[in-house]
Order: structure tokens, then sequence, then C-alpha cells
């Protein structure tokens, strides 16, 4: 069975909104990630497991609110109390995750094919996202993560870079026409490049 992308029809690649004149280093790039492991992990309110002792390819699971941890392309993000998102392109990865969260103390669940998920890169990234989100984006910084609202869509927003801004946002599948037309037509008056 072939995966399709969620944003298929509606992401096609080339320059939109007011990109004339400009450099392109001054253009946003928005771009589909396809084909990223996504596994939430929750663990149970009566479980007494220490989350300090758990490793996913190395990297500590954080207990600090809307912080983000990560080593190359495995980010671990925390979305809730006792509640991560872990992100990778390591396939191989969700039964490692399985292995070392037993199901007496966590709930392990792979989201990968119910997201679609867009990145936006260029310095207008979080000026894109106050068009429609009630965060004050200027607390946003890299390594940081936070869940909210855009146009009434909900989304993860994860701060992947500072310099240059580079954001991933994360909604529901059925969702993701809806924030890929509000982002492209908030990012109209920047230009931007999908890619």
């Amino acid at each position: 069975m072939k995966s399709q992308s969620p944003l298929d029809i509606v992401h096609e690649k080339g320059l939109n909104g007011d990109y004339e004149g400009k450099n392109e280093s001054d253009i946003l790039k928005i771009n589909e990630v396809k084909n990223l492991l996504i596994v939430q992990i929750v663990k149970f309110k009566d479980s007494k497991i220490t989350i300090s002792n758990f490793k996913i390819n190395g990297i500590e699971m954080s207990e600090e609110s809307n912080m983000v941890k990560s080593i190359n392309e495995t980010r671990i993000l925390w979305v809730g109390p006792n509640n991560w998102l872990v992100t990778s392109t390591d396939k191989n990865l969700l039964p490692k995750i399985k292995e070392t969260f037993k199901e007496t103390d966590f709930a392990v669940t792979d989201l990968s094919h119910s997201r679609a998920i867009i990145e936006i890169e260029g310095k207008n990234c979080k000026e894109v996202l106050k068009k429609g989100c009630p965060y004050n984006f200027n607390d946003l910084k890299k390594n940081n993560c936070v869940n909210s609202i855009f146009h009434g869509i909900t989304l993860t927003i994860d701060m992947m870079n500072d310099s240059p801004e580079k954001i991933r946002l994360f909604a529901l599948r059925s969702f993701g026409e809806s924030m890929h037309h509000s982002i492209t037509d908030a990012s109209l008056e920047f230009g931007y490049k999908n890619i």
C-alpha cells in the first residue's frame, strides 16, 4: 500500500506572493515534511518510574515545560505533563522505543500517518504565525515547543532554529490542507517559495 501525503494536492512547488525584486534569502521557504516518525509517549499517572532514567538515541527526556531535546534528526518535544512527542527520520526507532517504554508504565502510540507537517524557514516565520496564533512568539526560542491554535487549527509548534528561523508545524492530517492554505496566505506579503 502506498502512503499518500496529506498535502499532495495543495503543496505545489514554486514562488508565490510578494517575491519579486527580493533576494532569495529574504523569501520564506515552505516545505512539507514527509516520512517522519512521530511517536507519542505518555507516562501513566500511577507509574512510579522516574523519567530521568530514560533516553532515546542518547537523548534525555525533558521534564521542563515547552522544551525540546535533540540530537541530529531525532527530537523529543515536551507537549504536556508526562507527555512527549518523539520525531525522527530513523524509522527503526519505534521498536527500540516500545522495548524501552514498557506498557505497564507508558502508552506508546505511533502517530506518523496522522499528522500533516510543514516547515517554514526565513526571517519572517514568527510574523506569519503571529497573524493567526495567540501565543507570544517573542518568547519562542530554539528548542522550544508549544501547543496552540492557528486560525482555529490546533498545532504543535517546534522552533528548530533561530538563525535562520526554522519552525516545524504539526496538525491533524484532516486539517492539513486548511493549515497549508492558512500558512501560505499569511506568507503572501513576505513572498514564499514552496519547496
